[in-house]
């Protein structure tokens, strides 16, 4: 790896033969200067891993700063670590009883959407672009899944409300379907050279690679849950490190051992995440904020990969490229993949435009760079002019796609409390969030007519921006997010009378 650094091209200076300090002074005020301008893209609209993306080009070899920067494996080390994280704390705040009603869905987005959307830009590129039939597919596999470190930031920062169930299945789709466009990137490459695997090879190994990670993730997550809960550390302040370990544990020990190490985390987030363990709140917390760290980290390294001044030799052919993508390929392959399932067609649009790309196909992006291949570097900087248009163009219309589709909802509130209950194991007792969905027939009604069990308690009700204490009079609101002190094997029975539809009384 050669790092430089200099503010000219006359004056150029290794990065490395700068005093530590230095380089731990750059970093914090990119890392800084990031999480600053996040305000601005809130406020105008503008995806958030746009804005670290562009410090990244700003700060690289043709930007003020002149770092220059050109290790793709280094960038595809630390942008797989990052996803790992991304993916395993999108996990952790997956409610697995929104997630079932979709479950089927997003496996057949998440798979046949995939080799689906490969195949179709594949045969573009090739039959249409004039590429080789390797590069064709090669690109078709780089671009074939959602980025979840963007549809997770988008959706999450975009405060728009969805129909029930298209947000959950949008994020267990970018959140499953990266592990697949891996396998194809890989398998792809195989081919280049004598050596290319046989098909029934591959059909093996793609066996292989979903199963074992569905199977230890589900293992690992269930065993960090028993850990986190039975170890009894006498600083709080370990369970965060023991979780962020725990990731790197599970990411690395699945890609040993033969499995799809981001389909592992992700499926251990979801096992952990949808459990009580000690700390739990402050711990999802925690990872929410590595995961937002790991983001800008990431989106910064692979806009300081990038040369600005070459992405304008790919423009025209990268317009061609991703307006197909955007236009036919990927609404192409979420109507075929949903062909059985009751979605309707307003719906499968919505699902088309959301399914955007980020960091994910300009890491596969960097794969090629292994191989040597002399077009390594087109391969890349079109990716990368293709991750740009689908954030610009896909990422700031989403509120507007929504709405003009006629399938806006109310934003559920995401609630954040001033106090911390820790759930102990042995103890049969726990603080569970529920929220009063809109248009529950407990709307209106009073907190004594709500026919809890007698052994639940609403402890807290957070309401907008402000924390309730309730009484026996306090009548519930749509969007209300209750915190519920109950017993084991009552949550469920809270559950249905909250979702409860049918006449309300009128707050």
């Amino acid at each position: 790896m050669r790092i430089i650094f200099g503010t000219s091209e006359s004056i150029v200076v290794e990065l490395h033969s700068l005093n530590f300090e230095f380089q731990i002074l750059a970093l914090s005020s990119l890392i800084i200067l990031s999480i600053g301008l996040l305000r601005v893209s809130t406020k105008f609209g503008i995806p958030s891993l746009l804005i670290f993306l562009t410090i990244g080009m700003l700060a690289g070899s043709d930007g003020i700063l002149k770092i220059w920067f050109n290790d793709a494996d280094l960038t595809r080390k630390v942008g797989s670590v990052a996803l790992a994280f991304i993916l395993f704390s999108g996990g952790l705040e997956t409610d697995w009883e929104k997630v079932k009603p979709v479950l089927w869905k997003g496996i057949s987005l998440g798979t046949l959407g995939v080799l689906l959307t490969c195949f179709i830009v594949a045969l573009f590129a090739i039959y249409v672009l004039g590429f080789d039939p390797i590069i064709g597919f090669l690109l078709g596999a780089v671009v074939s899944s959602t980025d979840a470190a963007a549809v997770f930031n988008v959706l999450r920062t975009s405060n728009t409300g969805m129909r029930k169930g298209l947000t959950s299945l949008l994020e267990l789709e970018s959140g499953s379907n990266d592990p697949l466009a891996v396998l194809l990137t890989t398998s792809v490459l195989g081919f280049v050279g004598t050596k290319a695997p046989s098909w029934e090879v591959l059909a093996w190994t793609v066996v292989q690679q979903f199963s074992l990670g569905i199977i230890l993730g589900l293992l690992l997550g269930y065993w960090i849950y028993r850990g986190m809960n039975r170890i009894k550390l006498d600083y709080e302040g370990l369970y965060p490190v023991l979780l962020s370990a725990s990731v790197l544990f599970v990411y690395a020990s699945t890609d040993l051992i033969g499995g799809n190490p981001f389909l592992a985390v992700y499926i251990a987030g979801i096992i952990i995440g949808n459990r009580s363990f000690v700390h739990k709140r402050s711990n999802v917390r925690f990872m929410d904020g590595i995961a937002w760290l790991m983001q800008i980290v990431m989106f910064l390294t692979l806009g300081l990969l990038v040369f600005p001044s070459k992405i304008s030799s790919v423009a025209i052919l990268g317009i061609a490229f991703s307006v197909f993508l955007i236009v036919v390929a990927r609404p192409a392959a979420v109507f075929l993949a949903l062909i059985g399932f009751k979605v309707d067609w307003r719906e499968k649009l919505l699902i088309s435009w959301v399914g955007l790309r980020g960091a994910a196909p300009i890491i596969l992006a960097t794969f090629p760079f292994a191989k040597q291949l002399p077009e390594s570097e087109m391969i890349f900087h079109l990716v990368f002019f293709t991750v740009l248009t689908s954030l610009l163009l896909q990422g700031t219309t989403i509120p507007f796609a929504v709405q003009l589709l006629g399938l806006q909802a109310a934003l559920e509130q995401r609630a954040s409390y001033p106090f911390e209950f820790e759930n102990k194991e042995q103890s049969d007792t726990q603080l569970l969030e529920y929220i009063v969905p809109y248009g529950s027939a407990s709307v209106g009604k009073f907190v004594y007519e709500l026919d809890f069990p007698e052994s639940s308690l609403i402890t807290l009700i957070y309401r907008g921006d402000s924390h309730l204490v309730p009484t026996g009079k306090t009548k519930m609101e749509d969007g209300d997010v209750l915190l519920v002190l109950t017993p084991d094997g009552a949550e469920k029975k809270i559950r249905e009378i909250l979702s409860r539809m049918g006449e309300r009384r009128e707050a």
